[in-house]
């Protein structure tokens, strides 16, 4: 297993890194935040990345991408991490296309991931119901009729709901509330009727929504994969996102830690650099370790997600581990930020708040540490 990139994933790593920080640094997700804008992302970024091909680097080339591999998505998001980007990346490329490329019948696959590497369709993904990450938990019925199925029921913080044209929803065709079996996924029309989608302000400033099914039908079509999704398969789809989010929250915690080292280079206290303060560079210390195991846990996992050796448990446990690893040390790697850059950390004028609020909302999203450690301890046969 590689934990260090190849020679194309380094030149793709140096393209991204300078693409976001000429084009894409933290004062556009400032500006998003203060001029309140509903879309949460800036549609000529997106155009921009579009471009780069960034929308098809894990789409196969015969719907239209490059093949590139989630290894590929995923030193992406990682340098999009770094500056705070505000994408549909996750949202349409590592949720939506990754569950149309899976479960998806092969008309359903070439009508939409084509689109989605054009960037011609946005979408969301909703499945969660709960305060919390419970993806078992589906009380959203779909009802079969004689031309397709009627949708009721809610979802909570879908990411992109707002701006997204479709959307994936996570229904019950059986079952009971809580039972792994009898749910499966269905295209709807973000402007259809009965669908209402009320936006969620987010501390870190994503669009968000809660997503309201009222007697919304569907046709046959709809149907994703015509199907019922097994409890693995829909795993599967949240895993390859919990991996992308791990990306990304690594970027993001290694920004702000290098942002530390800066600050400490350069504040002084009685005369001397607080650098060389021996409790700081203890505090500094631990966590260079810290990102050093998240780093190469995450290198694993977008490793394991290219390689057809890899079976879904062994995914399941590079997934949760990663994941759980990951919110334990951005909670503590943002909160050394705000602690060590002192009073001036808690003011709006510097950046290093922004990281902290953005590492608060990826703690929660696709399951926090503690979801994820009773996951992989269960995958693990505890």
């Amino acid at each position: 297993m590689p934990l260090v990139l190849n020679e194309d994933q380094q030149m793709l790593q140096d393209a991204a890194k300078s693409f976001c920080l000429q084009h894409a640094p933290v004062d556009v997700l400032r500006r998003l935040r203060d001029e309140d804008d509903p879309r949460g992302f800036d549609p000529d970024i997106w155009a921009q990345m579009i471009e780069l091909g960034w929308t098809g680097m894990a789409v196969p080339e015969s719907y239209g991408g490059f093949d590139f591999g989630y290894g590929g998505l995923g030193v992406v998001l990682e340098q999009t991490g770094r500056t705070l980007v505000s994408s549909p990346l996750i949202a349409t490329v590592l949720l939506g296309a990754t569950a149309i490329s899976k479960l998806g019948t092969e008309a359903q696959k070439a009508e939409l991931l084509p689109k989605i590497v054009a960037g011609e369709l946005l979408l969301a993904f909703a499945v969660d119901e709960l305060p919390v990450h419970k993806p078992t938990h589906i009380a959203t019925t779909a009802v079969k009729q004689d031309s397709g199925y009627v949708l009721n029921g809610s979802k909570t913080f879908v990411l992109d709901a707002p701006v997204a044209e479709k959307i994936l929803v996570v229904a019950r065709t059986s079952g009971d509330t809580d039972d792994a079996a009898g749910r499966s996924l269905f295209m709807v029309e973000a402007d259809q009727t009965g669908v209402n989608v009320t936006r969620t302000k987010m501390v870190d400033s994503r669009s968000c929504g809660k997503l309201t099914l009222e007697d919304v039908v569907v046709t046959e079509g709809s149907h994703l994969g015509a199907q019922e999704v097994s409890d693995a398969s829909l795993n599967a789809i949240l895993d390859i996102a919990r991996v992308g989010l791990s990306a990304e929250m690594l970027g993001s915690a290694l920004e702000a830690f290098e942002r530390i080292l800066e600050y400490l280079k350069q504040r002084e206290q009685f005369g001397v650099l607080i650098g060389s303060f021996q409790a700081l560079q203890h505090r500094a210390a631990i966590m260079y370790s810290e990102l050093e195991l998240c780093r190469s846990a995450v290198r694993g996992a977008l490793s394991a997600l290219d390689d057809q050796d890899k079976t879904d448990l062994d995914i399941a446990r590079l997934a949760s581990m990663t994941k759980a690893k990951l919110c334990e040390t951005a909670e503590l790697v943002s909160n050394e930020a705000v602690q060590m850059h002192g009073g001036i950390g808690m003011t709006d004028e510097f950046d290093i708040g922004f990281y902290l609020k953005r590492a608060r909302v990826a703690q929660q999203f696709l399951g926090d540490v503690n979801f994820h450690r009773n996951r992989y301890a269960s995958l693990c046969g505890f």
